[in-house]
């Protein structure tokens, strides 16, 4: 089992580099034959062995969920029992993201109008996919880096830290929830001033600015524009206030309690999770492999007793 698993996360690590160098090496190289081919062959190989595996495996797990009747019903729609897991529903993510990428491929669109350039991607028929093109990519990326976190069962250390990062997002989520209704709460307040900063104009951009103040992204010149409205300013120190001294050293708190309430079974959840792969992966285990490793076990031969063993 540990083999197979490994085979195929190293199969896995070999297609995100192939990504990598495809969408984040070449695509910002300067254009030349040399590099417009080796671009579009890491692409072609992509789509052909790392969307086509993924398609062959979504649509194995579905049918097989469907056939045992395992589905599972969230609202009043049943999807199959493998989506519940994490893993599989990144996994079902990048699939739709490589295949919207597929449909959106500049270099495709650019086949019948390249300009005399060879596998080019950027010609007037590509125009208006580029864009939606690198976003969608952005997010493949993303989503191929969040399903190689399953290496982390390599290492129990590791594999805790990443189950203690699962837990305490709850807590990151709740102050997120307490952030933003106080950013909508002051956006609508400072809106309804009598003031005519370009900063605070509306509640769209008064929103944006209170988070930005939050994040510490707000320049130190325009809060020195802040002192020409006394009222405004009045508002933003009492936001400053609640949200950066009050709110984000209780997350703080938070999160040191959740980690210490998490930190005396983290080892504990780590060796379940491996455990976990381990069952998981023994069906895709060959059958010949197994039988083979039955049989070096040697479990038929009968053993010496050992020392101060009586045979009960």
């Amino acid at each position: 089992a540990f083999r197979t698993f490994l085979y195929g996360k190293a199969w896995f690590v070999f297609t995100l580099f192939v990504f990598i160098g495809a969408q984040s090496i070449l695509g910002h190289a300067k254009s030349s034959p040399e590099v417009r081919i080796s671009m579009f062959c890491a692409r072609l190989f992509i789509y052909l062995f790392s969307m086509g595996q993924m398609l062959f495996a979504h649509t194995r797990n579905i049918l097989r969920d469907c056939r045992r009747g395992t589905l599972v019903k969230i609202w009043r729609c049943k999807i199959p029992e493998y989506l519940c897991q994490w893993q599989g529903f990144a996994s079902l993510l990048l699939t739709v993201f490589l295949l919207i990428m597929l449909c959106l491929e500049p270099v495709l669109h650019c086949m019948q109008n390249n300009e005399g350039r060879l596998f080019t991607g950027k010609c007037a028929g590509s125009e208006d996919v580029r864009y939606p093109y690198s976003v969608v990519s952005a997010a493949a990326m993303l989503m191929y880096f969040l399903l190689l976190s399953d290496l982390s069962v390599f290492s129990t250390r590791v594999s805790a830290f990443v189950l203690i990062c699962t837990r305490v997002v709850s807590e990151v989520a709740l102050f997120l929830f307490g952030l933003t209704f106080f950013v909508l709460a002051f956006a609508c307040a400072v809106s309804a001033l009598e003031q005519d900063n370009p900063d605070f104009s509306d509640i769209p951009n008064s929103a944006l600015q209170l988070y930005k103040i939050t994040l510490g992204m707000f320049s130190g010149s325009n809060f020195d524009i802040l002192t020409e409205y006394p009222a405004l300013m009045i508002a933003i120190f009492i936001y400053v206030v609640t949200t950066v001294i009050f709110m984000l050293n209780l997350l703080i708190a938070q999160l040191n309690c959740s980690y210490q309430a998490t930190y005396q079974d983290m080892l504990g959840f780590a060796r379940l999770n491996r455990g976990k792969i381990v069952t998981e992966t023994m069906p895709s285990v060959a059958k010949s492999r197994w039988d083979r490793f039955v049989r070096s076990l040697r479990l038929d031969e009968r053993v010496e007793f050992g020392e101060g063993d009586i045979g009960l």
